[in-house]
């Protein structure tokens, strides 16, 4: 005879297998056992006959209180189950202290760390950690998700079916726990072409909100910490969190001697409540880590196929530029001083050129506040630069298909341009580090494409929505194998299109594009060069809400440009009331009373502009990124080169510098400089 109960299908009283249908994790009291109705500390076979007597109601729970962990008057499956693992492992009193409650949040669930949070409101509630799931007895496919060992599990360690690591701090699309969630939930957010291997998870059923997956999703993109908030994932998760503080990401490995190398940014201070797009300088020369299969014929360029970038969430943009002009600019006065940061001599005066003058830490010039370093360095330092790494995000990972490398020198000066805000009340400091693997196979040089030809296009009134398009044209015989793209908050849908109208790229969330890999290549082989044109848009909110009334909170504020976009070209002129009357028309940051709600009020604000183009995330840019090589015809040579002595024949002969664009927003000197005389003669 067949039993139901709360989730449990049982054969007979006697039986010993259960089946798991549904249920919630209990909540047990701290110093519980549960299952263990006598007290002794342990539970037997009698016991758990009793509760399941008890989930059958042929017993009362005054015989086992224990059986009731979360005082709810019923036996749970989950409650059966935390039992049998009692059981079979032994019963655990300890129990992780229970936050002090925050008043400002009464109605939500208390922890100490959005992590915790995670691990009870996904790991636990989903029946990850079951004894006959992730728990400590089953340990499905070898990963345990207990609340003791759980992040030590997961955090950069390879799953047992894939390559992936569980957890790729800031790189949800390399987290395989997130992208089996995520194959449940929501598949349209796996990469394009992934398969997972077995079922998505959970396995019980049901699956994860959306609200849920994207609590996940914000606590990778942010270095995945095990303690500290992330802010926002306590209204995602409904928790009550502490206060966010600077969040510092795991430091990315170097690549292992005679693979690749590793640039490290150093570190820059970064206020409580602040916003800062700065530029430095430092040198470089790896000559002798480069083996010379790696070097291009003339022994000055080293060639890489693969790039990982890794900094700290608060980042905006990171963009590492090459200086164009000779090494003997070293000592140009516009560098400023130069002194260690970090090591035994740091804040000491160093010598560029020396790479052990600083000991441990790392030489550097004065910082300066700087729109993408335009001006920065020696005279022809603005425009005498080109992009050879960074990312938009805490993690970004770049690895080129077969046959493509970029080349750049082996040593020079390096401009570090980086976009940082720090939203908590702590001040901290900014971290980064940029690997590049050299490539073994290099037939085909690498070509960028950054089309900001319309970067500050975007000029959507106030409480308005607009869509901004523009056109793309690729040289006959591109091979087009990466895209992206690149705005700021307003942007809110980003869509690229072949000659035809076919779509083949989507993005939605402004600060952890899509980066879309297209392996066999796109060929663009047509003398028509309408044949050979991507048409890419973007839809931009200015503040308008999802029942489409005006949102004070989402519009472009003048109050909160910040200073460094405000002496530039991002402070605008109010047109629109973000207080009082809102929506209703102003003129200026003089012209409150117009927005008062009723003559007298004096609760006006005319503070909301138009989307305005400059550096800060108040402001806008609209930019496609991509990646191509040319190549002939598709042929079996072009396509495959199987053995290395078939690459090493192939080798291309190039000796000139070969770099994919960068993702970020300060990549284009040329294009940033253009927009920012327009701007000014408006």
């Amino acid at each position: 005879m067949l039993f139901r109960v709360r989730g449990i299908c049982r054969a007979g009283i006697a039986a010993t297998t259960l089946c798991l249908l549904a249920g919630t994790p209990a909540a047990l009291a701290q110093g519980t056992c549960q299952g263990d109705c006598d007290g002794s500390g342990a539970v037997g076979v009698n016991e758990l006959v009793m509760m399941v007597n008890i989930a059958l109601e042929s017993a009362d729970m005054s015989e086992c209180v224990a059986a009731d962990g979360n005082d709810d008057g019923v036996v749970s499956v989950n409650e059966l189950v935390a039992a049998v693992s009692a059981a079979l492992v032994g019963c655990t009193t300890s129990a992780t202290p229970t936050p002090t409650p925050d008043p400002a949040c009464a109605d939500a669930q208390p922890f100490n760390s959005t992590f915790e949070a995670i691990q009870q409101v996904i790991f636990e509630r989903y029946g990850c950690t079951q004894a006959v799931c992730h728990g400590s007895v089953a340990k499905q496919g070898g990963l345990e998700l207990s609340p003791a060992v759980a992040y030590q599990n997961i955090i950069e360690k390879k799953s047992s079916s894939t390559s992936l690591n569980y957890i790729q701090p800031g790189d949800k699309d390399r987290s395989y726990l997130w992208l089996k969630l995520a194959a449940k939930t929501n598949p349209d957010l796996l990469p394009p072409g992934f398969q997972i291997v077995g079922s998505p998870m959970p396995n019980l059923p049901g699956q994860l909100t959306d609200n849920e997956l994207e609590a996940l999703r914000l606590w990778i993109y942010s270095g995945a910490p095990e303690t500290g908030t992330v802010a926002g994932t306590e209204t995602l998760l409904d928790a009550c969190l502490p206060p966010p503080e600077p969040i510092t990401i795991k430091p990315l490995d170097p690549p292992a001697a005679g693979s690749g190398v590793q640039f490290v940014m150093p570190s820059w201070p970064l206020e409580a409540k602040s916003e800062h797009e700065i530029c430095f300088a430092t040198y470089y020369d790896i000559t002798d880590q480069v083996p010379a299969e790696f070097k291009d014929p003339s022994g000055t360029l080293f060639r890489y196929s693969e790039t990982e970038l890794r900094q700290d969430p608060q980042s905006h943009h990171l963009i590492l530029n090459l200086y164009a002009g000779s090494t003997d600019d070293i000592h140009d006065p516009s560098f400023g001083a130069w002194t260690c940061v970090g090591g035994e001599r740091a804040g000491e005066t160093c010598e560029p050129t020396d790479l052990t003058s600083c000991g441990e830490g790392i030489c550097r010039s004065e910082i300066k506040e700087s729109f993408a370093c335009i001006g920065f360095g020696p005279p022809t330092g603005g425009a005498g630069r080109y992009s050879i790494g960074g990312a938009q995000a805490a993690q970004s990972h770049n690895d080129f298909i077969d046959g493509v490398f970029a080349q750049v020198p082996m040593k020079g000066i390096l401009f570090w341009n980086s976009h940082a805000f720090n939203l908590t009340d702590k001040d901290t400091s900014l971290h980064a580090r940029l690997n590049y693997n050299f490539a073994p196979d290099q037939r085909f040089p690498v070509r960028g494409i950054f089309n900001a030809s319309k970067i500050f296009a975007a000029d959507a009134a106030p409480f308005t929505t607009q869509t901004i398009c523009n056109n793309h044209v690729l040289p006959q015989g591109a091979r087009l194998f990466a895209l992206s793209s690149h705005t700021h908050k307003h942007g809110k849908h980003f869509t690229i299109e072949l000659p035809g109208g076919e779509l083949i790229y989507e993005n939605f969330v402004y600060n952890d594009p899509a980066d879309l890999t297209f392996d066999p290549p796109l060929e663009f082989d047509s003398p028509n060069a309408a044949d050979r044109t991507l048409r890419y848009c973007s839809l931009y909110n200015n503040g308008v809400a999802a029942d489409g009334t005006p949102d004070p909170d989402t519009v472009t504020r003048r109050s909160r440009v910040p200073s460094s976009a405000a002496q530039t070209i991002g402070l605008c002129n109010p047109v629109a009331c973000a207080e009082g009357n809102v929506g209703a028309s102003c003129n200026g940051v003089d012209d409150d009373r117009a927005c008062d709600s009723s003559p007298g009020a004096n609760d006006g604000f005319c503070d909301a502009c138009r989307i305005t183009g400059g550096e800060s995330t108040e402001n806008e840019m609209f930019i496609l990124i991509g990646s191509y090589y040319i190549g002939s015809p598709a042929s079996a040579a072009e396509s495959s080169a199987s053995t290395a002595a078939l690459r090493f024949e192939m080798r291309s002969d190039s000796t000139e510098v070969s770099v994919p664009a960068s993702m970020g927003c300060g990549s284009s000197a040329g294009a940033h400089a253009e927009h920012a005389a327009h701007a000014q003669q408006q």
